[in-house]
């Protein structure tokens, strides 16, 4: 059997992921439409969780750890007085609750969770236990013992208050580790009634905005039109340092190489670019006042070819 050639697509396309699918499956759908060799996502949305998924395309998802590390911003609605064993509208009602909420009692509320706060992660969540994702010991009706972390809530907003249907809008900008369904069940235990979320949906992604984002449809419909970033937008912020051909023997090698002080603004993780291309992220450490050292850290597969191809261009 003829083995699939698949294209060699390397980036990142920022994807409106739709209600209902699983990240995985979402991602897969795209690597299928686009005929990719690789993808992955840079932080999971829950099935019923919408919105911003950036896609990690061929070599790009060497680098999706970085975004994972990311501020991140939701739109959140969480229904008052219900209760589910899994904080959101996927799980079982375990207590009804009477609400005696007004719009002044929710905005005191809200304005007790902004800053850095403790959170104890849900039961339902991905987090390991000996191995095992606490969702597994839920589903088996086991409660694991969680620790409280500090989390950050940089921005609290109240949208919406429908009293009708007892139901609260929220925009929410968070730290890394944060999760929308304990925020929820705080607020709701907060006003004495309980919540459960019940939408969410996520607008921003580090640097990236969902209003730059494309639906399932969208790819399917025009594949070779749709954008994809290059790789250095999942390090916008790490600072960059331009290699001269006097290390690429050394770099294409994975060797640490003695660097010259000019070049060098700081230590920690850089972007590496060659003749204006991006090669990967090296380590910069420096020993006393006169050494510099560059350590490989994360490197493009075609790293040959590339300062081959531009050593030849640039000799």
């Amino acid at each position: 059997m003829t083995r699939k050639i698949r294209n060699q697509i390397n980036g990142v396309l920022l994807l409106d992921k739709p209600l209902g699918v699983s990240s995985n499956q979402a991602i897969n759908r795209v690597k299928y439409i686009l005929n990719a060799s690789k993808v992955g996502h840079t932080g999971t949305l829950d099935p019923m969780a919408t919105g911003l998924l950036p896609v990690c395309l061929g070599e790009a998802t060497k680098f999706a750890s970085y975004l994972l590390d990311g501020d991140k911003e939701y739109i959140a609605t969480m229904q008052l007085g219900i209760v589910t064993d899994s904080g959101d509208a996927e799980g079982n009602v375990i207590a009804t609750n009477s609400v005696n909420a007004s719009l002044d009692m929710i905005q005191h509320a809200i304005t007790k969770f902004k800053g850095q706060i403790t959170q104890v992660p849900p039961m339902y969540s991905a987090l390991k236990h000996n191995g095992k994702p606490l969702y597994e010991y839920a589903r088996a009706g086991i409660e694991i013992e969680r620790k409280s972390r500090q989390i950050v809530v940089y921005e609290l907003e109240l949208l919406n208050y429908d009293s009708a249907l007892e139901q609260v809008t929220f925009r929410a900008l968070v730290s890394k580790g944060t999760y929308i369904r304990t925020l929820a069940e705080d607020l709701g235990n907060y006003l004495n009634c309980g919540a459960s979320l019940i939408s969410l949906r996520r607008t921003k992604t580090n640097n990236f905005n969902l209003n730059a984002a494309v639906t399932i449809e969208d790819v399917a419909a025009e594949p070779s039109l749709i954008k994809i970033l290059d790789i250095e937008v999942l390090l916008e912020d790490m600072p960059v340092l331009n290699i001269s051909s006097k290390y690429t023997d050394l770099i294409r090698n994975g060797n640490v190489c003695k660097l010259d002080l000019a070049p060098v603004t700081g230590e920690g993780e850089h972007k590496l670019y060659y003749y204006g291309k991006f090669i990967g992220v090296g380590l910069i450490v420096k020993e006393g006042n006169d050494k510099v050292f560059l350590r490989p850290k994360r490197m493009l597969n075609n790293l040959n070819q590339i300062l081959i191809s531009d050593d030849k261009k640039n000799a």
